[in-house]
Order: structure tokens, then sequence, then C-alpha cells
């Protein structure tokens, strides 16, 4: 009887869907991590990584992944805070890409690992002020790219996959690992010439 009720709950809030729900960020706690998100690929707006001994990641009051697409060069970045002080923090990967002119086109990211280590990368870390890293490696994996119609109208497209990303900071190794993000990305969050 507790699973055939759980259906239809479950069935009335998708059915309940609208892009106000979409909108938000939901976090589900990592079985092995809770403080790190488990990884989705549902468009749950979330998204987190070990960062050094703390964590950066989501939240509730910072819209949390915008795209810029300008000179062949893609800049996806994410907004958060680091978990133990609650400071705003901005992770941003420029990589080369093909030309996207608008937010569907990220469709073509799924299925695309970036090389962070390629001399045409750059990171970009913003927290009290900008840090642009010029020695750094890692992997960002767009593992699934989907778009999402509400209402027979495409919405938004729905990025999943994973990052690890080790760098220097005044000399010496700092790391972001366990990285995963599930982020929807609509015309609002998007720009691009």
């Amino acid at each position: 009887m507790k699973k055939i009720y759980l259906i239809v709950v479950i069935g009335a809030l998708l059915a309940s869907c609208d892009r106000e729900v979409m909108d938000r960020t939901i976090f589900i706690p990592d079985e092995d991590d809770p403080t790190l998100p488990a990884y989705t690929e549902w468009g749950y707006n979330s998204f987190g990584a070990e960062y050094e001994r703390d964590y950066f990641l989501v939240s509730n009051n910072i819209e949390p992944c915008k795209i810029v697409y300008s000179n062949n060069l893609l800049q996806f970045s994410l907004n958060g805070i680091i978990h133990s002080s609650k400071e705003k923090m901005t992770l941003k990967f420029v990589f080369p890409s093909t030309p996207i002119q608008d937010f569907r086109d990220l469709v073509q990211l799924s299925n695309k690992k970036i090389n962070l280590s390629d001399s045409r990368c750059t990171i970009n870390i913003l927290q009290d002020s900008s840090n642009v890293f010029n020695e750094f490696r890692g992997e960002l994996y767009f593992k699934r790219a989907q778009l999402l119609s509400i209402d027979d109208k495409e919405n938004r497209v729905i990025l999943s996959g994973t990052f690890e990303l080790q760098f220097l900071q005044d000399g010496s190794p700092s790391y972001l690992s366990d990285g995963r993000f599930d982020v929807g990305i609509t015309k609002k969050l998007f720009f691009g010439n």
C-alpha cells in the first residue's frame, strides 16, 4: 500500500511541475558524503565539490550556473558558497567550443570531456578577489546534456556531469575534487554572440 501511495504522490508532483519548480535548487545528499549533492541528471540545479578540507556548494540564494559563449570560447560558471564560511565563490571554466548561438545548442556538450590542461583553457576562481590560474590540470566532463520541454515548449537544457581540478595557489597545490553538477540552463542564463 505504501508503494502505491508513493507512486501517486510522485505522479502528482510531476504533473504539477512548472517553470517555478524547475528553477529551484533541490539538494539530494550523496550516500557516501552527505555534505555533497548526489550525482543526478534531473535538472535539480545543484552542484558541489570538495575544496581542500571544505566544500564548494550550491546555495538557494544564488543562481547556480550561467554560460557565456564568445569568440569560440565557452565560459561555464558555477556560483555558490564555501560551506564553512558561507562566503560566495564562483568557479569559471573557459574552454574552446564549436559555435553555440542559443541555449538549445548546449545539447552538443553531451558526453564531452574537456582536458583542462589544454593551453586554450583557463580557470578563474572569484572569492574576495579574482584569481586566474595559469598552472592547473583536471577534467570537466559533460556526461549528459538533454533538452527539456514544458507544455510542448523547449524550456531549458539540463547539463549533468563531473569535474576535478588541481591548481597552484600562492605556489602551493590546491584542489577541487569529486565535483558534480546538474543544472538547467534557460535562455535567461545563456549569453552568446
